[in-house]
């Protein structure tokens, strides 16, 4: 799938009118879910017909449209099709009972339910009941230039700083490139981004501990609106929105950088060769989550596999045990604690970075092993942060080749 993403530019009775469609997808969804744990035996289709009869029953289900009742009825079972996933690979720990939705802030249409129009550029018109009518897209991008017969999807998305439409657009992208005839493996840490194999060294943006004194400063402005038993004032109102945009800004420029790195180190190396790190599992170490949360490994790693789809690049996780204690050069387990930043090796001498070497240790096991390609994405979650209707079963590459949105709506590749 190849994803286009477009501001909205509405009136104000049409903003509510999504709202109400994005609440009534969380109602049928939560509604279907509740369906699945009281009647047990149930299946995707079941799920589907379910949305049917709450339409027969509320009145305001019966205002979406059928096919983004469908849609949510599929985000529940696709919850559901992921905790039966975990439960037979055995997962330890959490296992994804699927659980309520309290935030949703999407609605997906598939073909029917909206209209695009084709003499004016870039409007488009939601037909259900909901109200919503026609809208004005914001955006670079040509979306008339794909066949109308191409779109399976059309999501609206509910952000800080406003309402977007996205188009997911039925076609593979891909691109031929000269080999490189180069292999790198990366080591992310949090004093650097990555260090390489080569050397060659990333800083670390830290946008969020950059940015923590303002946010510190617009939650006590949140805190100061706030009157306890009273109804929300406009005020608060606000100042909520200001936290919530600049927490949003936060999160594209993290976005946004790992894109940039993993697009050159995907167009400049043919192997690339990376740690299989369970950053779920590393963040409760709370002394130091929210470094790792701020680096964005997360992101890194899956634009590195969705580039490397995309360019036909080898993209290979490697298990992360040894690679920062053995030597790179004869082998020998070296210990060292996280403030040792030298790799010195008592058997053979050997003196270097102690990420250099933990590189060039995952470039090694990258290239002994097939290891595993594929994507992180456990939850099923589009790189826009969107819950995906991909259900689990899905092959991992072919998860990665339907992530395909490498611009927001206001810049272009």
């Amino acid at each position: 799938m190849f994803v286009l993403e477009y501001k909205i530019r509405a009136k104000e009775h049409q903003l509510r009118a999504m709202d109400s469609a994005i609440r009534t997808a969380q109602f049928v969804r939560n509604k279907a879910l509740r369906y699945w744990i009281d009647t047990p035996k149930q299946n995707k289709y079941d799920l589907n017909k379910y949305s049917a009869v709450l339409a027969r029953e509320f009145k305001f289900v019966d205002k979406l449209n059928s096919t983004a009742r469908q849609s949510s009825a599929e985000r529940a079972w696709s919850a559901i099709a992921r905790f039966f996933e975990n439960c037979k690979k055995k997962i330890a720990g959490h296992i994804g009972f699927p659980r309520f939705q309290k935030n949703n802030r999407s609605v997906e249409y598939k073909r029917s339910g909206w209209q695009l129009d084709t003499q004016t550029k870039k409007h488009i018109t939601f037909t259900d009941k909901n109200g919503i009518g026609r809208v004005k897209l914001v955006g670079s991008r040509d979306i008339y230039f794909y066949n109308h017969e191409d779109i399976k999807r059309v999501r609206i998305v509910r952000r800080a700083d406003g309402y977007y439409c996205q188009f997911c657009i039925s076609i593979d992208v891909f691109e031929d490139l000269e080999p490189t005839g180069k292999a790198i493996g990366l080591d992310v840490g949090l004093k650097y981004f990555y260090v390489d194999s080569q050397g060659q060294i990333e800083e670390n943006p830290k946008f969020y501990l950059k940015s923590e004194k303002r946010l510190k400063k617009l939650q006590r402005r949140v805190s100061d609106k706030f009157e306890k038993g009273q109804p929300p004032a406009n005020n608060y109102k606000k100042a909520k929105a200001s936290l919530a945009k600049y927490h949003l800004k936060i999160s594209r420029q993290r976005v946004e950088h790992a894109k940039r790195l993993a697009r050159c180190v995907c167009t400049s190396n043919d192997v690339v060769a990376y740690e299989d790190l369970q950053v779920r599992n590393m963040v409760k170490n709370h002394k130091l989550a929210k470094s790792i949360n701020d680096s964005g490994w997360y992101q890194f790693r899956k634009w590195i596999e969705y580039f490397g789809v995309k360019f036909g690049k080898i993209t290979i996780a490697v298990p992360p045990q040894y690679t920062s204690i053995n030597c790179s050069s004869c082998g020998e387990k070296v210990a060292k604690t996280l403030s040792t930043r030298t790799h010195i090796c008592p058997q053979c001498g050997y003196i270097d970075c102690r990420d250099k070497n933990a590189a060039i240790n995952i470039l090694k096991k990258g290239l002994s092993t097939v290891g595993h390609t594929g994507t992180w994405l456990q939850d099923n979650q589009n790189a826009w942060g969107e819950v995906s209707s991909n259900l689990a079963g899905e092959n991992l590459l072919g998860q990665v080749s339907s992530v395909n949105q490498e611009s927001p709506a206001n810049f272009t590749v």
